[in-house]
């Protein structure tokens, strides 16, 4: 599923399709190199192409299986393609974009790799949470930087220099 397809599909979803029951594999048709169409079942985030380390991870917080929004964004962000996805509250946007840059931590360790932006200070706390929650078994080392907090003490937290801000 392309990134312009994801567009899409969000962009045709009707109320109605947003109500019916959506099975718990979903599957996508691939074409192969003859033309032909195959099904893919993305019903693991193993079969998204999530490392075993990170799913051993994505296991130990209890996610089951992923979401649409992962579905559909995950393997292209493993790609290196740029995503924008919409998605309602609670449907698993920060593991979209999560997983992808923990899995290019893995691959490429190294300190200051990622920066995240959040609107609000809570929302910026619940992300860094589930950075933390899935970075455990990885030694990932975040931080939260939020206004309305001691500069010295995030300035401590800065120095120390954490794979993910």
């Amino acid at each position: 599923v392309s990134t312009h397809q994801t567009a899409e599909m969000s962009k045709t979803g009707s109320k109605k399709d947003k109500s019916a029951k959506v099975e718990k594999a979903e599957t996508v048709a691939a074409e192969v190199e003859n033309n032909e169409t195959c099904e893919v079942v993305l019903d693991t985030f193993a079969s998204l192409g999530v490392v075993d380390s990170l799913c051993k991870a994505i296991a130990g917080v209890g996610w089951t299986a992923p979401t649409e929004i992962q579905r559909n964004s995950i393997p292209e962000a493993l790609k290196g393609r740029d995503v924008i996805g919409l998605a309602e509250t609670g449907s698993g946007k920060t593991g979209a974009f999560a997983i992808p840059i923990l899995q290019a931590l893995l691959s490429a360790p190294q300190r200051l790799f990622a920066v995240v932006l959040a609107p609000t200070r809570e929302l910026a706390f619940q992300i860094n949470e589930v950075f933390e929650a899935l970075g455990a078994s990885i030694a990932l080392n975040s931080v939260c930087i939020v206004g309305g907090i001691d500069m010295v003490t995030q300035a401590i937290a800065l120095a120390k220099k954490p794979h993910v801000i």
